[in-house]
């Protein structure tokens, strides 16, 4: 036997599956999805799902509106956004974007492939003042929602402009960020230089191969929340009222907190408060915050890239369970003063779709844990919605202001309170 021919029966079929390997993820891959599992999708909220394209893509072609959120999503009790959509058969279907962690940075790197599927289309984001920390988006959790491939598609499209700066150093800011194209990319995109032919091909082949990655594996390992969801709507009145429905969350609520006086879900509080925990966090919040962050650096950048899209917004303010910022010492006012923030910041732009619940965590059965909307919470934000989701779709223009982006913004204080009440913010002007 020749030394080609033994050469070959050893290198030859390694050979053969790496070019086998990069036609599998260099060439373009078509799927398309079943209902069911887009259903399944909408409500699973892994990371996978956060952090893919595909499927988001054609669930918001079919109607799908995204929720976007963090941990507060979780909570599907009877009232449930995604409960009530299937129960009374909405004209839309809540895609629940987010977990524990998932802020502003995470969510406008998560938004990056759907651009095109939301022109002047709606969506929901449910605001946490709990993210604008000291620190602003935590490390940690970014880790878990980062996607290379919707990072690679805001670098294809990136322009020197403040916006893309800014995001580029703040994805910089982010130990996931490591060395390779994408890192050396948003170095120049940060650095307002424009990236070289070669950089651009590198990231389209890199894309490439993330798609089609997220195309063959953006199905698996789904939360099945499909029968959760079927088994709680079963408990919701067969017609919609709002009478009706408080009756339910006043009964469902009662029956799950009934193990303390804090109106705190009974399997919460047992799990996460026990007697050492709780006597550890009497007190605890009375330093906390949220006025002074670098999170309102990068919510703008979620403000941009809805103003991209001309999509039309509603944002949510929950509040915090009163009687558990009352025993951690958190203090009211600073809340509502990062709130006039918030507010400001959204209407001096022109976002006016506003429910601002920040002040109803007094409210018997408002919460269902410490921070998390719970039974009557998410019948009000059902009266914010379902009014929002009525409107007719057009295309929403916005005037963005690049002042939001700098330090002396995230570090303000003393910011007065906007005046919702006189503006119709939930009809179509």
């Amino acid at each position: 036997m020749s030394n080609k021919r033994r050469l070959w029966q050893i290198f030859g079929p390694v050979l053969c599956a790496f070019i086998l390997l990069i036609i599998v993820f260099l060439i373009p891959w078509e799927r398309t999805f079943s209902k069911d599992s887009i259903f399944q999708a909408a409500n699973s909220q892994t990371t996978t799902v956060f952090k893919g394209v595909k499927m988001k893509q054609e669930a918001y072609e079919d109607g799908y509106v995204p929720f976007y959120g963090s941990s507060e999503l979780s909570r599907m009790d009877p009232l449930h956004p995604s409960v009530i959509a299937e129960k009374y058969k909405r004209n839309y279907r809540p895609f629940l974007l987010g977990g524990p962690g998932s802020q502003s940075l995470a969510q406008f790197v998560g938004m990056q492939g759907t651009s095109e599927q939301l022109k002047n289309r709606k969506a929901v984001v449910i605001i946490s003042p709990q993210w604008f920390t000291k620190q602003g988006q935590n490390p940690q959790a970014f880790s878990l929602y980062y996607s290379p491939l919707q990072t690679t598609m805001f670098l294809l499209k990136a322009k020197n402009n403040k916006a893309d700066r800014y995001a580029a150093q703040r994805l910089l800011d982010m130990p996931d960020i490591k060395a390779g194209i994408i890192k050396s990319g948003l170095k120049k995109i940060a650095a307002g230089k424009k990236l070289s032919s070669w950089d651009r091909f590198l990231l389209q082949g890199r894309r490439q191969m993330l798609a089609n990655e997220d195309t063959f594996f953006s199905s698996f390992q789904l939360r099945d929340r499909v029968q959760k969801i079927r088994r709680r709507a079963k408990l919701l009145p067969d017609k919609y009222s709002v009478a009706a429905l408080k009756k339910v969350a006043d009964e469902q609520a009662e029956m799950h907190t009934n193990s303390n006086n804090l109106g705190i879900d009974n399997t919460f509080y047992r799990t996460r408060l026990s007697k050492k925990v709780l006597k550890k966090l009497k007190g605890s919040q009375r330093n906390f915050n949220y006025t002074q962050s670098p999170e309102y650096g990068d919510f703008q950048l979620m403000l941009n890239q809805f103003a991209k899209q001309h999509t039309n917004v509603l944002f949510i303010i929950p509040p915090i369970n009163a009687k558990w910022a009352k025993y951690t010492g958190l203090s009211q006012s600073m809340y509502q003063e990062s709130v006039a923030k918030m507010e400001k910041q959204l209407t001096s732009q022109g976002f006016e779709n506003i429910a601002d619940l920040s002040k109803d965590g007094a409210k018997k059965y408002f919460m269902q844990d410490t921070i998390h909307l719970g039974w009557n919470g998410w019948i009000a934000v059902d009266q914010a919605v379902k009014p929002f989701m009525a409107l007719p779709n057009r295309k929403y223009n916005y005037d963005l202001n690049n002042y939001y982006y700098s330090k002396n913004w995230q570090n303000k204080t003393n910011v007065k309170k906007v005046d919702l009440s006189n503006k119709e913010r939930l009809k179509d002007k």
